[in-house]
């Protein structure tokens, strides 16, 4: 295959930034994923107006977000390819014209196979090249040192556009309908995201003449590389070697990275799809059930900064460890609200489902990129988001079948519980720590 050739443009203009560029590439993502991931995430906030208009099952409505994550897992691998290959300048702004049709299209939706090509196909693969798949490809090219931090504050984006968005789009739920809602996240899209895109996004420092983190001393290829010196890599055969899809998939590192983004994506989607109508039906209105939404968002910007920063001095699995922990202790918090529905436990689960799990963002890409860094790391990563995304569809689905079958959500709480503490020791045993270490372990051995 021809490799589409991507332009080099002159360093001057960018080296004389009083800032590295790398900062406005994090900001473009920053955006685009409060716009691009809230259009796919808003399907929990439209959820119980499409159950209330057309009473369609859950199982069968859910499954609308579930289809939609299986077929992206074509996406994810091609999205990883053509980020390699021609960039986000182009890769980016197509994504948010799909996920824009998608929306529109929903609009129409009057059967259930509607709305699994609408808000399944179109909205959730179309979303994939400017979530979180596109953004933690194109980001670890820029950042070395400061990789989990840049990650966190970009994926922060999502926490962001949720706590602006979603009490207004809740609104006009409210007053003018759901329908009303994807006409204004279409908008959006297309006014926003495209053009941002286009105009001001970058595949890697080199491609403007600058390098990795920064840094001086000279514009080289191999400068566009990682840093893989003495001070951080732990086993050299490994780091060396020139990773391939192929090469990588019979590695059993591979495997458990993926059976752990499994485990993180089922946790992480089974409760964002569910929350909000298990909340009405524990006793919460809509008001306080969609704010608790928001303000999970707002708690996930704390979590995705803050463990993506702490990650890069105590390490990744560390990170992963954290992020885990905070959804199975929310799935038990929400156990027990289905019981004594109570303001503190509402905070108190919001808060560890936002401030600690939803850290699992800011982890997926900075984990893939320590154990397979090289010239296929898109494609790479494109692959074990299969996986990812398997978990992302199992979630929601699943929920809605065991809920469908006993009438609570207990059965499946639990499980979701228990998927974490497995998708905790995955990435302990996938060991990313024996590669290379992390900045912060490399200043204490200093």
């Amino acid at each position: 295959m021809i490799k589409t050739p991507i332009s080099v443009e002159p360093a001057s203009r960018f080296a004389q930034l009083p800032f590295f560029y790398g900062w406005v590439v994090v900001g473009i993502a920053f955006v685009t994923m409060a716009i691009g991931v809230n259009a796919r995430t808003a399907f929990s906030l439209l959820f119980p107006s499409i159950l209330d208009e057309f009473g369609w099952t859950r199982g069968a409505v859910a499954g609308v977000f579930s289809l939609g994550f299986i077929a992206s897992m074509a996406g994810a691998p091609i999205v990883g390819i053509l980020l390699d290959r021609v960039g986000p300048r182009w890769v980016m702004p197509g994504s948010a014209i799909v996920t824009a049709l998608g929306m529109v299209l929903a609009t129409l939706s009057t059967e259930p196979w509607h709305f699994y090509i609408a808000l399944g196909a179109l909205v959730v693969v179309g979303s994939v090249g400017i979530a979180y798949i596109g953004h933690g490809i194109l980001i670890p090219h820029w950042f070395d040192q400061k990789r989990g931090l840049a990650l966190g504050i970009a994926f922060s984006g999502v926490g962001f556009g949720a706590i602006v968005l979603f009490p207004v789009l809740q609104i006009v739920i409210e007053g003018e309908g759901w329908r009303q809602v994807c006409w204004i996240l279409a908008g959006l899209l297309l006014i926003v995201v495209v053009p941002l895109n286009i105009l001001f996004q970058r595949r890697r420092p080199l491609d403007i003449g600058l390098r990795i983190d920064g840094e001086t001393g000279g514009t080289s290829a191999a400068s566009d590389r990682e840093s893989d010196g003495a001070d951080t890599v732990i086993d050299r055969a490994w780091v060396e070697t020139d990773w391939t899809v192929v090469s990588a998939v019979q590695t059993t590192r591979f495997w458990w990275l993926g059976i752990g983004f499994f485990c993180g994506l089922f946790a992480w989607y089974a409760v964002q799809v569910h929350q909000t109508r298990y909340l009405i039906e524990s006793g919460y209105d809509s008001t306080m059930a969609a704010f608790a939404l928001g303000l999970v968002a707002f708690f996930g910007i704390v979590g995705q900064i803050s463990i993506g920063y702490l990650s890069d001095r105590i390490g990744r699995e560390w990170g992963w460890t954290i992020s885990l922990s905070g959804f199975a202790i929310c799935y038990l918090l929400l156990i027990v609200i289905g019981y004594y529905p109570s303001t503190p436990l509402l905070y108190l689960m919001v808060a560890t489902q936002g401030a600690m799990g939803y850290g699992v963002a800011s982890m997926l890409a900075a984990i893939t990129m320590e154990v397979f860094q090289g010239r296929q790391f898109g494609t790479i990563f494109g692959c074990l988001n299969i996986m990812a995304t398997l978990g992302a569809a199992a979630g929601p689905w699943l929920f809605g079948v065991i809920y469908d079958q006993f009438g609570s959500y207990d059965y499946a709480f639990s499980l979701a519980a228990s998927l974490c503490v497995f998708g905790i020791l995955c990435i302990w045993i996938a060991a990313p720590r024996k590669v290379r270490m992390v900045s912060g372990h490399t200043r204490r051995r200093r």
